[in-house]
């Protein structure tokens, strides 16, 4: 029970305090939004409606990127800068507890902000037919691979413009090799490769599956793949907090 307590001050606070500092509204808010908008505009003014539904997949995943990926860079570091980050270290609950209840609140903005391009996308076109739970489920998997993502650029960074500079050597490459908005069978042969090493590329065709009924690799596969993805982030999460601050 103390412990159930500790984790919904940490993720409390975390809601109140950081939601909206201007880093996370300027990349987790602002830049997703506006590049949604220019894509459906861009495809409403052409009176080309089915290709919203087909780029919906890839704008949901970059807006949960960009909005964990923020949401970290701002939490740890400026809990670093004020050192409260190790007070929270030196709580009685366990190190993975800690972690959890740091990564909650990112998971949950992030899956926020996937839904904010559906909205948007809802005023154009007919969502009928779309499998929510499947996309529930890639947008749940997709989150939390994306915070565990930034919490490991985070906690190598001083400062949030450093952490929002080494973010983005991650996230603008993303956009390009995931399948987001080129399809991975597009890409050239040798650049294919890397495309499967990143884990976003299984969590976007999980929504691919969901939203328009195709998806390059079994649905089973890929969430496999994110769940091992998660666990091997996960650990090396701990892995770094242990070695900075607690050994």
């Amino acid at each position: 029970m103390k412990t159930w307590i500790a984790f919904w001050n940490i993720l409390k606070k975390d809601v109140r305090n950081y939601y909206l500092k201007p880093p996370n509204i300027s990349w987790g808010i602002i830049f997703p939004v506006s590049w949604t908008l220019m894509q459906m505009l861009r495809s409403y003014g052409g009176v080309n409606l089915a290709e919203i539904r087909n780029m919906l997949p890839g704008l949901m995943s970059m807006s949960v990127l960009f909005g964990t990926t923020s949401m970290l860079a701002v939490t740890i570091t400026f809990e670093r800068r004020g050192r409260s980050f190790e007070r929270l270290l030196l709580a009685p609950i366990s190190l993975s507890a800690m972690v959890a209840a740091k990564l909650s609140g990112a998971i949950l903005f992030g899956v926020f902000n996937a839904f904010v391009p559906v909205i948007l996308a809802a005023l154009f076109i007919d969502l009928t037919g779309v499998r929510w739970s499947a996309v529930l489920l890639a947008v749940f998997l997709i989150a939390v691979t994306s915070t565990l993502l930034g919490l490991i650029i985070a906690v190598s960074a001083r400062e949030v413009f450093e952490a929002q500079t080494f973010s983005n050597f991650f996230r603008f490459p993303m956009l390009f090799l995931c399948g987001l908005f080129i399809p991975v069978k597009s890409l050239p042969i040798f650049i294919r490769p890397v495309s499967f090493l990143l884990p976003l590329t299984y969590g976007t065709d999980l929504l691919n599956r969901g939203i328009l009924g195709t998806s390059m690799l079994p649905p089973v596969l890929s969430t496999l793949v994110l769940l091992g993805f998660i666990g091997a982030f996960f650990a090396i999460c701990q892995y770094n907090i242990q070695r900075k601050w607690i050994f």
